[in-house]
This record gives C-alpha cells, sequence and structure tokens, in this order.
C-alpha cells in the first residue's frame, strides 16, 4: 500500500506506517495463534496456551506484561468426536460436540426421535418417558440449506416468498415446542432427566455450510451440534419412519474450577504516566473452529499495535496500556472485572479502541454518543493517510450501545 495520501510529517507516524505495511508480523501473529493454539474457549488448556503465549510474547519485546486473575470457570477439554448413522444405512455425520458438554462412555447407540408437536405443557410432560435410550433432535430442520443470497440472486421472487412463509412458520412450531417443555434450558434438563442419551441440535448460520456452536445445557449427556444437511436429513427419517439410529464416540473431559485471566501490557508514559490510551479486544472464543474471526482479529491487531509503538514509539506521553480480555462470550466478564479492579485506569481513560469485528477491512468508528469525542477524532484521523481513511465512515458521536462487546464495560462507567 502506498502512503499518497500522507498528510502529516511527523517522522514517527511515518516511521510506524512504514513499520507496519513493510514489515508486518500480522500473518506470523494469526498462524501461530489460530493454526498452533487454536479456538480458546473459556476454561480450556487452549485459553490457557494463548495466555501464556501473550505473555512471552511480549516479554521478549520488553514490553510490561502481567496476567490478573478474575474469577474462576469450568475447565473443560475436547476430544475427538464421531458421529455416525448407522440405520437404515451408514453414514458419518457433519458434527460439533457443545460447550462444556460431557462426553459418552465409549460408543453410544441409540434411535433418534424428534420433538413431537405438543397440545399443552402436561401432554409434553407426558411424552418425556418414550424418550429413555434415544438421542433427541431438538433444533427445527430447515426446508433448503442454500444460502438465502443465493436464492434470491437466482429463484423466482414467488419462489423465495414461499420458502420464507414456510420457513417462518416451521420455526415458530418449534420454538412452540419448545416452549411447552419450559424453554430451551429447561427442555434440555427434562429431556436428560427422562432418559435421553444425548440431546440433538443445529443452529444454522443461514450460509456456506456454517453453525453457530455455543453451549451445552445438559450435565450428564452428550450435546451435539449438527451441519444443517444432517438435522435435516435425520428430521426426514424420522418423521417418514425410516428408523434413523446413531452411534456417538464423544471425548471430553471435565477439568473441575480453573482460573481465568486477563492479560494486561503496557508502555508506560513519560509526562502523563497517570492518563492511559487503551487497546483493547478479546481473547477467548468458542470452540468448535480456530477463533479466527472472532476475535484472533482483533487480539491479533492489538498485538501488531503494541509491537510497532514499542518500536518506534517506546516513550509516549501518555501510558499506552493493552487489554487481551478473557470471558467475553460469556459476558463481558473480563473486562467488567477490570473496570471495577482498576478505577484508577477507568478514572483517568482518555480513549479506548476496541476491535471486535472480523475479518473485514475497518470500515466504521463511532463515539459511543460521547460528544466530546468528536473532535478529538476527527483531529487523529486525519493523520492518518487517506489509503485508510477513504474507507471509513465516522458515527460521529454515534449511539451508546448497551450490549455488544468489550467497550460496552467501560462505557457502564461514563
Amino acid at each position: 500500500m502506498s502512503a499518497q495520501g500522507f498528510r502529516s510529517d511527523d517522522p514517527v507516524l511515518r516511521a510506524m506506517w512504514q513499520e507496519g505495511m513493510e514489515r508486518s508480523h500480522t500473518e506470523e501473529f494469526a498462524q501461530m495463534l489460530t493454526d498452533y493454539i487454536g479456538p480458546r474457549l473459556s476454561g480450556t488448556p487452549n485459553f490457557q496456551a494463548a495466555v501464556d503465549w501473550l505473555m512471552d510474547t511480549y516479554a521478549g519485546w520488553g514490553v510490561d506484561v502481567r496476567r490478573e486473575q478474575y474469577g474462576t470457570w469450568r475447565g473443560w477439554r475436547q476430544g475427538t468426536l464421531h458421529v455416525d448413522l448407522i440405520e437404515p444405512r451408514v453414514q458419518t455425520l457433519d458434527s460439533e460436540i457443545l460447550g462444556w458438554s460431557p462426553g459418552t462412555d465409549g460408543p453410544m447407540e441409540g434411535d433418534v426421535v424428534a420433538l413431537p408437536v405438543f397440545q399443552s405443557e402436561e401432554q409434553a410432560r407426558a411424552w418425556l418417558p418414550s424418550i429413555a435410550g434415544k438421542f433427541v433432535l431438538v433444533s427445527a430442520p430447515e426446508i433448503s440449506c442454500r444460502e438465502p443470497q443465493a436464492l434470491e440472486r437466482l429463484a423466482r421472487e414467488e419462489t423465495v416468498e414461499r420458502m420464507s412463509v414456510e420457513r417462518l412458520a416451521i420455526r415458530q412450531s418449534w420454538r412452540d415446542r419448545l416452549a411447552a417443555l419450559g424453554g430451551t434450558r429447561e427442555a434440555h434438563r427434562l429431556l436428560e432427566e427422562a432418559g435421553a442419551v444425548g440431546v440433538l441440535t443445529s443452529r444454522w448460520s443461514e450460509g456456506w455450510g456454517v453453525n453457530k456452536v455455543f453451549q451445552a445445557h445438559t450435565r450428564e449427556v452428550v450435546s451435539i451440534d449438527l451441519s444443517c444437511e444432517d438435522n435435516g436429513l435425520l428430521h426426514r427419517l424420522a418423521a417418514n419412519g425410516q428408523g434413523p439410529k446413531l452411534r456417538i464416540d464423544a471425548q471430553a473431559e471435565d477439568l473441575g474450577q480453573v482460573p481465568m485471566f486477563n492479560v494486561l501490557a503496557q508502555i508506560p508514559g513519560t509526562e502523563l504516566p497517570d492518563q492511559y490510551v487503551m487497546l483493547s479486544a478479546h481473547l477467548d472464543s468458542w470452540h468448535a473452529a480456530t477463533g479466527t474471526t472472532d476475535n484472533a482479529t482483533g487480539t491479533v491487531t492489538m498485538l501488531e499495535a503494541m509491537r510497532i509503538l514499542k518500536e518506534h514509539y517506546p516513550q509516549p506521553r501518555r501510558t499506552i496500556l493493552v487489554g487481551h480480555w478473557g470471558g467475553e462470550e460469556q459476558g463481558l466478564i473480563g473486562s467488567r472485572a477490570f473496570t471495577e479492579d482498576h478505577p484508577e485506569v477507568v478514572d483517568s481513560l482518555q480513549v479506548l479502541f476496541n476491535q471486535d469485528n472480523g475479518t473485514c477491512r475497518v470500515d466504521y468508528i463511532q463515539t459511543q454518543g460521547l460528544v466530546g469525542a468528536a473532535g478529538n477524532l476527527a483531529r487523529w484521523i486525519s493523520q492518518i493517510p487517506t489509503d485508510i481513511t477513504s474507507n471509513i465512515e465516522l458515527g460521529l458521536p454515534g449511539p451508546q450501545e448497551r450490549g455488544g462487546s468489550d467497550h460496552v464495560s467501560f462505557l457502564c462507567h461514563g
């Protein structure tokens, strides 16, 4: 990338630009974090490995770094998983174990049934004894796993409309079925107590074969996420009385309560050391993929920024502090704990930049409804080459969010 639009003659800014554009370490960092360490679910050895890697990396640059325990979480280690259809034919299914799910005690076989339509809560409770020894489908099947974008582009308008109406009706029917059992969490608990040997879910992301895979609500039996296609397959076999049967071998280990950490690194300020500029991103992720989009991208961005700052601005005017948070996916736990434990930072915070936006370029920056921030942000942006800023929309002052990523933990303090 050129710097044709560089509007600042500041040699430090130009050196940082050159360092980042010509000697970037982002690919190296991302490969280590996502390929080698992998997903970083709270309470897992992978999360701890990521903490250790950040600590070693910062220490190797001579950057002050520490880890701060903010509490504990349920420790869990994911093992191998095999989910196979064994009747009426044999096929290995595309599946993931849900987070913190129990495993199986070796391979386990059972028939597959789906939640039926219930006319009342009493009817739902009367049905429960029939599921003993069976795997239960608890998510709605999709009428098609083709992503909506492709259908809208290729299908007739009336076809798209008909499928949309049918899909909404099916999903509402399944919400009603779960509601008859007390809602999702309660339903899973009741199925487990009734003797089900596994709960089968599917949370389709409406495109490209991808599911969102979150946590289990069972404590004793395995909870599995099925691909959109395989969830539909089992539903059709069950609905047509064709006797689907599965064999599941899921390895998972409960590690008890384990400590959870934030990683904090800083470059001390020389003139105003008690005022803070903060970089922020969460280190944890869900477990079924590599955690790249959410949020290795933010982690690597902040790590690379600190590398460049240490190299070309090692004596900043204010203290520059980076927070790599744990527990964001469980409710911003790590960053909330930091704001409660460190009022001296929160009270003297000049600006916080939080990134949790995935793999696309930065194209939007908002000042979270803080009316005094607009002038400062515009002034800072004016120093950045137009190669970058021409693609950025500013939300000034923008809405103040009540949910989302870790910046909200700081907004709570004004």
